[in-house]
């Protein structure tokens, strides 16, 4: 494949707008599958078909693992980058995006592992943080920073499950298929993130 420069991950390209790939009807929504192979083939105009499909969502969960907007487009363009050089070592085109988001998942990992036990955020989310502190008596601003200190506590594999449950609403069948996790498992993880939080929280309000 050629090399591409990181620009190419800043784009958001559409299907009228990306550079059209290999003669290739741009105006049908084409599969996964058939871009990546597109990709091997030469054409980085579908790559980046393929990064305009997956990029606002998977940087909206890099911000939420990460707390900072600037780690988690160096996350996502690490990502991005490293899925474009071992893309002949996808498996499953037809789940390219499980595929990237794994990496994905990985990548924040390093990152966060990289600031130490720097001062971080995890969830910018009013619907979780929501779920999370419901009817408690505290005052909105200062409840919230518990909350965020709260999954900056949590094992790292639990706070993953309950942002894909509760920031990202996705369900545990979609959750499997992303993480290459089973939903038992999946399930568990998010029950103990749940029983944590309340654990948690329930020692500030005796404080």
């Amino acid at each position: 494949m050629p090399r591409v420069g990181k620009s190419l991950f800043r784009q958001h390209p559409t299907a009228c707008d990306a550079p059209r790939a290999q003669g290739v009807n741009l105006s049908v929504e084409l599969s996964d599958a058939v871009l990546v192979q597109q990709v091997l083939d030469g054409d980085t105009g579908a790559y980046a078909l393929l990064v305009g499909r997956y990029r606002e969502r998977y940087s909206r969960f890099a911000v939420h693992m990460l707390g900072a907007e600037e780690d988690a487009e160096e996350a996502l363009q690490d990502t991005f980058v490293r899925a474009y050089r071992a893309l002949g070592r996808c498996e499953d085109p037809e789940r390219f995006g499980a595929w990237l988001y794994r990496i994905l998942v990985n990548r924040c990992r390093t990152h966060g592992s990289r600031r130490g036990r720097r001062e971080r955020t995890f969830v910018h989310d009013p619907v979780a943080i929501g779920n999370a502190s419901e009817d408690h008596p505290a005052e909105r601003g200062a409840w919230r920073e518990e909350i965020e200190h709260a999954l900056n506590r949590l094992d790292g594999r639990q706070r993953e499950a309950f942002l894909l449950k509760h920031v990202e609403e996705l369900n545990y069948d979609e959750m499997a298929e992303l993480t290459g996790v089973g939903v038992s498992a999946l399930k568990m993880r998010v029950k103990r993130a749940c029983e944590r939080l309340r654990e948690m929280l329930r020692e500030v309000e005796h404080v």
